[in-house]
């Protein structure tokens, strides 16, 4: 045998081991991803079974309780019940009287009334005392416990204490003016001064929500840009015009859209206070709803009351869907 029949040998036998390597190794890729890919697909069919298994019961809630009940809203408010118990198709008839139902739009006067004190007022209040609770104030966990405690009572409760605080015969208000030789004031048999009593009380109870995220908003300000306006020569009162309040921007439209949110769903204190009385001079939309639903006239005006209330949820709806496309925009921007 030559030499170079040698090196032929020599190289086909390499080539040939060669070859075999790289298919072994091909081979061993292959099942090596093969082994891969259904331990993957098992770890993801097992996180999405554990997360299924979590969400699952507040799916199966919200069915319940809010999907279900706003459905048959919708069926109900174009039907009419008479006093059997029996239904009949009403089609958009308890929507027109809706439109053109008086009590109705003062119910929605009302309402806007309520919202134009409250909204506004009680941010403004809140802003305040965060940016008091955000400095240098001895006692701030004993304020911001007090100020926020309101808001964890229920509205009924809440209410019951307002209706107490402000009875005209024997309310702890009235003989707090006739302490101080002031008149008596008819807090329950005029109606403007029930409404304002029950702005005082929601403006006590809500002030600690505002607070509470301002507070937030306050304590997430980078503190660098205020010592650099400090060293600019910025006074307090500008800092806080052009600095802080333009970075609270965020929470004041969350705290905007929550508060006319429960503006227009604001029952229990309403209820628990007034009644929406005296007549009808407090009732606001939610209580106007109750009210030809369940108080007044039986079940033959379930069907109005529902339109009431599905006009009510759609008003929440677009409140609703302008946060969302706010803060969609805001994470773009982002």
């Amino acid at each position: 045998m030559t030499s170079a029949d040698a090196g032929a040998g020599v190289g086909g036998t390499s080539g040939v081991g060669g070859a075999a390597g790289r298919a072994t190794a091909q081979i061993g890729g292959a099942t090596a991803g093969g082994a891969k890919l259904p331990k993957r697909t098992s770890i993801r069919r097992a996180n999405g079974i554990a997360a299924g298994s979590f969400l699952l019961p507040n799916v199966v809630l919200i069915g319940i309780f809010t999907l279900l009940p706003l459905v048959y809203a919708v069926v109900i408010s174009f039907q009419d019940l008479d006093s059997l118990g029996g239904t009949s198709w009403a089609g958009i008839g308890n929507y027109v009287r809706l439109v053109t139902d008086p009590v109705f739009w003062q119910s929605v006067a009302n309402t806007g009334i309520f919202t134009l004190f409250t909204v506004p007022v009680g941010m403004a209040i809140g802003l305040a005392v965060a940016v008091l609770l955000n400095g240098v104030l001895p006692g701030r966990a004993v304020f911001r416990t007090i100020i926020f405690l309101p808001l964890v009572v229920s509205g009924v409760a809440t209410g019951v204490l307002g209706a107490w605080m402000f009875d005209q015969n024997n309310g702890f208000i009235d003989k707090f003016l006739g302490a101080l030789g002031l008149p008596a004031i008819s807090w329950q048999s005029s109606g403007g001064w029930a409404m304002t009593a029950i702005i005082l009380v929601t403006l006590w109870q809500r002030i600690g929500f505002d607070m509470l995220i301002y507070l937030a908003g306050l304590q997430g300000v980078d503190p660098s840009v205020q010592e650099a306006a400090t060293t600019d020569g910025a006074s307090g009162w500008q800092k806080f015009r052009l600095i802080t309040f333009p970075l609270l921007g965020p929470s004041t439209f969350f705290l905007l859209i929550m508060n006319l949110i429960y503006s227009f769903q604001v029952f229990d204190t309403v209820w628990a206070m007034t009644r929406g009385g005296p007549g009808y001079s407090t009732t606001t939309v939610v209580s106007y709803a109750y009210r030809v639903a369940f108080d007044e006239h039986g079940p033959q005006l379930l069907g109005y009351g529902a339109a009431v209330g599905i006009a009510i949820y759609l008003v929440t709806l677009v409140i609703t869907g302008i946060q969302w496309r706010f803060n969609a925009g805001r994470d773009q921007t982002d």
